[in-house]
């Protein structure tokens, strides 16, 4: 058998523990020992020495656990029987697992029997590589990832599906909605797993489900499901619809606030103001009613209406009141106008004499004629005879 003079890892990245095919090594050999790495010396099957990275000269004073078992009767330049064992600590990544059967359960929001699998990935780390040699490795040449997930499966198994199933009947978890849920379930899982893991010296660094395996095809399920998505696709046209109504009533209050905008821009403009415009549309619906010609049978009183034609000011203001003054002098009874038949001066109401002349008050017309006098003057407009 060839004696190895260097003795260095030549696995790859993806396994965790590898054994070095010799077992005869010369004394002064070198051990080379990579970052991530470390190495572990057996003899006669008991775990001796171990190894971090970095190169080393065997000698006894370099593995005193081996002093003892080496024949140094040539003078240490003999050969020794020993097996060495790499372990690589990189964090191990994208480890695959699934469970193996389905998880039976009767779904909490339909309550009908279902069954479920879970699957995802994990990332391991070797944190004590003896104790993994010795309760995991035994006398097998080397660990791989799927060895390693093959090792757990069972209490990872066990617990993911006991897991699944309490927590799904506790929460009331709806089978259609379990998705949502994954994050929460792959850090309780998280928890629940790393104490198994560290019994054998590997660290759990991360735990994730990443998908629930749904018995699509399924005559009950489907059922179930198609009733699911449709509650609650009428349950988002209610809220469509409703969002649509106060869409239209956030546009149709814009619409109005754009309008009085305007309008109040046009008050400004034309030099009124809404009480003002208020009035005037008053006045043009008294001026339409029925009988308008007599704004006293309409019901409107003149001082009203003359009030009005004050509140609205300005031009509107003029045109009501040019409208209801001569309404107002029609409506008022005026008393007749007389005059002098000596001088012509306009006598005062119920005067006996004129104020003028003193001449005494006649009949106010002609005595030639008759001719009634409606304005002053010394003599009649009809016949030309001098007043007297």
């Amino acid at each position: 058998m060839s004696i190895i003079d260097v003795i260095k890892y030549e696995g790859n990245n993806s396994t965790l523990v590898w054994k070095h095919p010799a077992e005869d090594f010369n004394i002064f050999s070198q051990l080379i020992v990579h970052e991530s790495q470390e190495a572990i010396f057996f003899k006669n099957g008991q775990a001796l020495d171990l190894f971090g990275p970095g190169r080393y000269t065997l000698e006894t004073n370099n593995i005193p656990l081996l002093r003892n078992l080496i024949d140094i009767t040539t003078g240490g330049q003999s050969p020794f029987h020993a097996e060495v064992y790499f372990v690589n600590k990189v964090e191990q990544m994208a480890i695959k697992w699934g469970t193996d059967s389905k998880v039976q359960y009767m779904e909490p929001e339909y309550n009908f029997p279902i069954q479920i699998g879970a699957s995802g990935e994990m990332s391991l780390q070797v944190k004590d590589s003896r104790k993994l040699i010795t309760q995991l490795v035994g006398t097998e040449r080397g660990l791989s990832q799927e060895s390693i997930a093959a090792s757990f499966r069972a209490f990872l198994m066990t617990k993911v599906k006991s897991y699944l199933a309490k927590t799904i009947k506790e929460k009331k978890i709806s089978v259609f909605e379990i998705d949502e849920g994954l994050e929460q379930i792959s850090s309780d899982l998280h928890q629940k797993l790393s104490p198994d893991f560290a019994d054998y010296g590997v660290s759990l660094n991360r735990f994730f489900v990443t998908t629930i395996v749904k018995p699509d095809g399924d005559a009950s399920y489907e059922k179930f499901k198609s009733l699911h998505f449709r509650k609650y696709a009428d349950v988002a046209d209610a809220q469509i619809r409703q969002q649509v109504g106060l869409i239209d009533q956030q546009t149709q209050a814009q619409r109005t606030v754009i309008e009085a905008e305007g309008l109040a821009k046009k008050r400004q403009m034309e030099g009124y103001t809404y009480q003002q415009e208020r009035g005037f549309d008053v006045a043009e619906q008294a001026a339409k009613n029925e009988g308008a010609g007599n704004f006293t049978s309409a019901g409107i009183g003149l001082g009203m209406m003359a009030g009005i034609g004050g509140a609205i000011g300005g031009t509107i203001g003029e045109v009501v009141k040019s409208s209801v003054e001569p309404l107002r002098q029609d409506a008022t009874p005026q008393p007749p106008t007389a005059f002098c038949e000596n001088c012509g001066k306009q006598l005062g109401a119920g005067a006996s004499f004129c104020e003028e002349c003193g001449s005494p008050v006649g009949h106010g017309s002609c005595s030639q004629c008759g001719q009634k006098f409606e304005k002053p003057g010394k003599f009649c407009p009809k016949c030309g005879i001098k007043r007297n």
